[in-house]
């Protein structure tokens, strides 16, 4: 019997479709912070920031977001996501190596280090950490 609690939950990337199925909800970090997500979410687009996504339904499933957008509507949200990875695809070795480099650039302050970038690297790399957690 279906629950009359969920939505349709469709997360796409440019190379698959991701994941695709019913969720009571979904939680993710946004430009303006964290969102949690239940059926009938009023109407609005948000802009992915790099952290944990989690998606509840009959089981609970994380993976590790790194950037996109994401429509909501009533019944149905659409994440459209630059880079997604499920727990099992990280390796958690690299993840931390990149962790250490770009903790490394932050705090060295170089004149040619875009620390934009940096920061956003150390949000990617804390997230596949904190999935495979």
């Amino acid at each position: 019997m279906a629950d009359d609690r969920n939505f349709h939950l469709k997360i796409i990337t440019p190379d698959r479709i991701f994941y695709e199925g019913e969720a009571t909800m979904v939680e993710f970090n946004t430009t303006e912070g964290e969102i949690g997500v239940l059926k009938n979410h009023i109407p609005m687009t948000v802009i992915v920031k790099p952290g944990v996504l989690v998606i509840t339904g009959e089981e609970t499933k994380e993976a590790a977001l790194h950037g996109g957008f994401v429509e909501i509507l009533p019944d149905k949200v659409t994440i459209m996501a630059e880079i997604i990875e499920w727990p099992d695809e990280i390796d958690l070795e690299r993840a931390e190596e990149a962790k250490e480099r770009a903790e490394q650039r932050i705090h060295e302050k170089a004149s040619d280090t875009d620390i934009l970038r940096a920061e956003t690297a150390l949000q990617r790399a804390v997230a596949r950490i904190e999935v495979l957690k």
